[in-house]
């Protein structure tokens, strides 16, 4: 079995990969082969809505029409059992570059049908969102419907779509470096140590579960 990793975050190695990179633990730790992919070193653009993947008896019909460096990364999910994606939350969604990614990743599987919407192959689907946010924050600013309607776009192609998100993030090893006085930096530092791993339990948790589940099915 196999299971991707798709990093939206232009960090490798902070809060958004590190949740990541715990899920495919996780996975592996089940027995699930695993890779990882950094959205920000492909050149690719979002949909270009020429309407090849809708073509009847296209070449492209299903498939993205478009030929870039996303292309081998939208190959490899239809042939992963699941996968996840990872984005910071910026000014109220995910990066753009994640954007882009997913306009890609799921237009070309979507049917104009009153029937069946969609071509892909039924997956499991993690949806990880890192934020700098506290929770109440989130809550007040209607953060959950965000994250609840990106859900359901995946649930509609790929049958499924699971949330983790992580609030309140460390965004500086150094605060002091920085203009960041409206922060609390000893209480971010405290969930940095005490909650962040409960959260990085959580994404490895679920790739056991992903893991677990595509091999008994297989």
């Amino acid at each position: 079995m196999k299971v991707i990793a798709v990093n939206g975050s232009p960090r490798k190695s902070w809060n958004t990969a590190t949740l990541l990179n715990s899920a495919l633990e996780g996975a592996a730790s089940a027995g699930a082969s695993t890779e990882i992919v950094h959205l920000y070193d492909l050149d690719f653009k979002g949909c270009t809505s020429c309407f090849g993947c809708k073509l009847r008896g296209g070449t492209s019909y299903g498939k993205c029409a478009l030929r870039d460096e996303l292309t081998p990364l939208l190959e490899k999910i239809e042939g992963a059992d699941a996968f996840f994606i990872g984005s910071p939350i910026y000014f109220g969604n995910v990066t753009g570059v994640t954007r882009s990614f997913m306009e890609r990743l799921l237009f070309q599987y979507l049917v104009y049908s009153r029937e069946d919407r969609s071509l892909a192959q039924k997956k499991q689907v993690g949806l990880i969102f890192t934020m700098n946010l506290s929770d109440s924050m989130a809550k007040e600013r209607g953060y959950d419907l965000v994250f609840d309607s990106t859900a359901r776009s995946f649930k509609i192609i790929f049958g499924s779509a699971e949330i983790i998100s992580s609030t309140d993030t460390l965004q500086f090893e150094d605060y002091s470096r920085y203009v960041a006085s409206l922060f609390d930096v000893a209480e971010k530092k405290r969930r940095r140590e005490e909650e962040f791993p409960k959260d990085c339990k959580r994404t490895f948790d679920l790739g056991v579960k992903f893991a677990s589940e595509t091999g008994s099915a297989s």
